[in-house]
């Protein structure tokens, strides 16, 4: 079980990573969009989800089922986020996949509920997409469980 000190240590960094919002937390990040744009750009939903960390509702987004062969990308920004071929049923009503392209994304710790968690962020936007957990398959025994709202497919090219 975790030492006091060290959650009150993880929630502090929590605060520091997550303070200042829209555009100061944009500022390391390829992509950059002011409040205002970003809102033009997404859906209602997509913003709640993409930039305020929001979780869309388990079983309600079409790329559940999606099997097609492609790439799933940042409803954000389009950057390529998952291949096709490591997308798996988690059975927990999110998209989910055992990997992400080289670079794709960050992980940082969130602890926004009872318990730690670790969150996944587009590399280039900085757009929450969901989280990862260990209890994934093989070969690398990751889930990342993703919000489908935060991504887009792009079917791979047929010949």
């Amino acid at each position: 079980m975790a030492s006091v000190g060290a959650v009150a240590a993880g929630l502090i960094g929590y605060r520091v990573l997550n303070s200042g919002g829209g555009e100061a937390a944009d500022a390391s990040f390829r992509v950059r969009y002011s409040e205002a744009e970003w809102r033009r750009r997404l859906s209602p939903e997509a913003y709640k989800i993409l930039r305020e960390a929001d979780t869309e509702y388990p079983h309600t987004s079409p790329l559940l089922k999606e099997k097609r062969a492609g790439t799933f990308a940042c409803a954000g920004c389009d950057q390529p986020l998952f291949a096709s071929s490591t997308k798996y049923d988690s059975r927990t009503g999110w998209p989910s996949f055992w990997q992400a392209l080289p670079n794709s994304t960050i992980r940082r710790p969130d602890f926004t509920i009872a318990r730690p968690r670790t969150e996944v962020l587009c590399s280039a936007c900085g757009g929450h997409l969901g989280h990862v957990f260990d209890d994934g398959p093989e070969p690398t025994g990751l889930r990342f469980c993703m919000n489908g709202l935060a991504l887009t497919f792009h079917p791979a090219a047929t010949a």
